[in-house]
């Protein structure tokens, strides 16, 4: 198995643009949870003309929702959500500096291309292990829109976060590059 590739926010441009598709990474620092209701506020004010409540310059963002966290915990499970959700408002806020996102499942063309101009990555958390991935997170703080509950935009003070490269910042797709060679297969093996 492939060494991991430990990453210590702020993740620079950099950084970003030496990670490849399917590079295994452990993530320590502050990173930032916004879902799709977050994103949105978000897009609305920059059209507006106003500032948001976190620069995002070098930053990284994870799509998530938790749940209430138990006594004693600073979160409860905290599983990544469908990344697509967020691609309507993903290039104007890549523009804002974000140099990476976590999530689950695909990106649209317009994402990747932005990425690609950005040099930002795109990490998979795996869906499935919230409660898992709950013990990496160490403090948990709302830091905007509260009343979203929880798509709020937070602080998540993370240690040795695991997540794969799934799109790097060249546009390499790692759902596409690790499924070829199970792609391959000769016809007459199956006549």
């Amino acid at each position: 198995m492939a060494e991991k590739i430990r990453i210590t926010t702020p993740l620079t441009e950099e950084q970003s643009r030496k990670l490849r598709a399917g590079d295994s990474v452990l993530i320590s620092g502050v990173i930032y949870s916004a879902r799709d209701a977050a994103h949105k506020v978000m897009t609305e004010a920059l059209a507006r003309g106003e500032e948001l409540p976190i620069d995002w310059h070098n930053q990284i963002v994870y799509y998530l929702g938790p749940t209430p966290a138990k006594p004693g915990n600073p979160i409860g499970s905290c599983g990544p959500t469908t990344s697509g959700r967020m691609d309507a408002y993903t290039p104007t806020m890549l523009e804002q500096g974000i140099k990476g996102m976590i999530g689950k499942g695909s990106r649209d063309k317009a994402v990747v291309d932005s990425m690609k101009k950005n040099g930002v990555t795109y990490f998979a958390a795996v869906g499935g292990a919230a409660a898992l991935i709950s013990k990496c997170v160490k403090k948990y703080e709302v830091i905007a829109y509260p009343e979203l509950g929880p798509e709020a935009l937070a602080a998540l003070t993370v240690e040795d976060f695991p997540a794969i490269v799934v799109i790097d910042s060249e546009g390499n797709n790692f759902y596409e590059i690790g499924q070829a060679p199970y792609r391959k297969f000769d016809i007459d093996q199956i006549k």
